[in-house]
């Protein structure tokens, strides 16, 4: 796996915010994809970056969520996403997940904000200066030039699949790293909805 990016930090964070209230107010039911972001959202209406992230996009974003949980000995609060078809999480999903979705329901999460914003300075600081972020219409214009060199491996991608491109494009990622880490994510995390 690619590294996170700040894209990734930035909607990782506000998802573990929502998946904090979801495991203390809903005491560790599911939430799916759509809803997470949507949460997620009416937490930080204000907020750009979340307003872009679409649910295809959501797997490294998670894998931040479970990667604090990890390093700070939490259970895996990103384990009450998933996905609306199924009501499941991703496919290659590591642990018992009822044991973990009542582990997460008993934790503190409170104690862990305190964490999180050491954690996030951390990874921030880890993030390679070769990602450069970019603003929304460069990453149009550079995904628009992949596209019409590459239009046979494109041709299956959606309207949402293309605002994850760009919005991987705007935190720093090469059009065919960014195409490649959205047809990743499809596959590993099933359909976004």
């Amino acid at each position: 796996m690619i590294p996170f990016t700040f894209n990734d930090i930035e909607v990782g964070v506000r998802l573990f915010e929502a998946l904090a209230r979801q495991a203390s107010s809903l005491r560790g039911m599911p939430i799916t994809y759509g809803d997470l972001l949507t949460l997620a959202r009416s937490l930080h209406p204000k907020d750009e970056v979340l307003g872009r992230a679409v649910p295809v996009g959501i797997g490294p974003k998670l894998q931040f969520v479970e990667a604090f949980c990890t390093q700070h000995g939490y259970p895996n609060l990103s384990s009450l996403a998933v996905n609306r078809e199924t009501l499941r999480p991703r496919p290659g999903y590591q642990g018992d997940w009822e044991a973990d979705r009542r582990a997460v329901a008993g934790a503190d999460w409170g104690a862990a904000e305190a964490q999180l914003k050491d954690y996030v300075a951390t990874m921030r600081a880890r993030v390679p200066a070769r990602f450069k972020p970019r603003k929304e219409r460069p990453a149009d214009v550079a995904w628009y030039a992949y596209f019409c060199s590459h239009r046979a491996a494109c041709d299956k991608l959606t309207p949402e699949d293309k605002q994850e491109i760009i919005n991987q494009l705007m935190a720093g990622l090469d059009p065919e790293t960014a195409l490649g880490r959205v047809l990743a994510a499809k596959q590993d995390f099933g359909s976004p909805s």
